[in-house]
């Protein structure tokens, strides 16, 4: 089977490609693939996520229908006993983002998520000059339920952080080759503070 990432190599009509590839039909047309970032099974399609297939915040059929979410699922149950942090890479805005996606209210450790959030976003403010905004996805960025950052602070991580990763001004999601490296360096700024912090607090 064509993996969603595999897809979005395939071309440059594809470059985009969000969602994984399996086929599901929908008022008579195929329409491929589930948005991973709405399938996990914790508030799995409530608001943020879509039920028609052909959107691409589809939740899927059901929660952890599709085999990469399976695969995150079960990595994530096999570390929860002595892993402390949760974090999913995305592209692209410039946030750090913790939970909860699915509601405007705050886990009962918000503090803690925030901090971690917050020294991430400085340190590399203070490096670079690249501005993060943190904070609760929702309040930060908009609704959305069934993603892995709330799964894995449901699952049992201290921590769970979605980074959004720089868009730099207008180059968005596709950044050309040149700009990697600075991309790569300056985001591993941020995770080495997180990481630092995490180990401060736990």
């Amino acid at each position: 089977m064509l993996m969603g990432y595999e897809h979005s190599q395939s071309s440059t009509l594809s470059r985009m490609w969000r969602k994984t590839r399996q086929p599901y039909t929908y008022a008579g047309q195929t329409c491929y693939g589930a948005d991973p970032n709405r399938n996990f099974g914790f508030h799995w399609n409530e608001e943020g996520a879509s039920s028609n297939p052909c959107a691409d915040t589809y939740a899927g059929p059901t929660p952890f229908s599709e085999p990469e979410t399976i695969v995150v699922r079960d990595l994530m149950h096999s570390l929860a006993d002595r892993g402390v942090m949760y974090l999913t890479i995305h592209s692209y805005g410039n946030y750090i983002l913790y939970p909860w996606g699915w509601t405007s209210d705050l886990p009962d450790t918000w503090e803690d998520l925030d901090a971690v959030a917050r020294t991430g976003a400085e340190a590399i403010e203070a490096t670079t000059g690249t501005v993060y905004t943190y904070g609760s996805s929702t309040n930060v960025l908009y609704i959305a339920a069934g993603a892995s950052d709330d799964y894995g602070f449901y699952a049992g991580f201290n921590i769970s952080i979605t980074m959004e990763l720089t868009g730099a001004g207008s180059i968005g999601f596709n950044p050309p080759v040149t700009r990697i490296d600075e991309f790569v360096t300056e985001t591993w700024i941020g995770i080495r503070a997180m990481a630092e912090k995490l180990i401060e607090i736990y």
